[in-house]
């Protein structure tokens, strides 16, 4: 595993994406868009900042309820075609929650306009909303079909059955989880483990940008 992926948003006070560089941390996924019409004020700024520093960048889209067609189409206004893309699936605590159904559009609809399927960030949500559907085989949603980016702030990530291992595991949301929870340049914030090793990360980064 390798530790050197942090996801960041609007909330994370950022003094030098040089220093997050020069922490050994490889590649950033900031929050560019939620719900039919939100857009990070901080993710522009951000992006030209990191790509500048020499990081790997992508973006994620939180998901609410509603039309999951145009919060794609929102957030590929925002975040663009061609770099890597993840879809944020969980409990929304200031409004409706998005669907597992409106899910499946949503990453349906980023695959019928980039050829790629997007990432899935989830936790018990995504396993909650499995069990409550009674899909435990991976043809039985398109969910299936994206890599899986998983939130477990315990000892090791556990996999729902639909996926063979995870690519990401968010291990640590600053707070909560194993050490460590800092990153010089930042501070506390979302820490992830990448399942492979440096040269992989840069492999996978390639192939999911157009």
């Amino acid at each position: 595993m390798l530790n050197a992926v942090i996801d960041l948003s609007h909330h994370n006070q950022i003094s030098s994406f040089q220093q997050i560089k020069d922490a050994g941390i490889l590649a950033v996924i900031h929050k560019a868009t939620q719900g039919l019409t939100y857009t990070d004020p901080t993710f522009s700024r951000h992006r030209d900042a990191a790509l500048e520093a020499g990081l790997k960048f992508g973006a994620y889209h939180f998901g609410s309820g509603g039309d999951a067609v145009a919060q794609a189409e929102h957030f590929l206004s925002v975040a663009g075609s061609d770099g890597l893309l993840v879809l944020d699936f969980e409990d929304n605590t200031q409004g409706q929650s998005m669907t597992l159904a409106e899910a499946e559009a949503f990453v349906s609809h980023i695959y019928a306009c980039t050829g790629r399927y997007p990432g899935l960030y989830s936790g018990h949500t995504l396993k909650e909303a499995l069990v409550a559907a009674n899909i435990s085989q991976p043809s039985q949603t398109v969910l299936s079909n994206c890599w899986l980016w998983l939130a477990r702030y315990g000892a090791a990530p556990v996999v729902p059955p639909l996926w063979s291992q995870w690519t990401l595991w968010q291990y640590t949301d600053g707070n909560v989880g194993d050490q460590p929870h800092t990153v010089d340049g930042v501070g506390l914030c979302d820490r992830e483990q990448f399942n492979g090793s440096a040269e992989e990360l840069a492999t996978f980064w390639a192939a999911q940008c157009g």
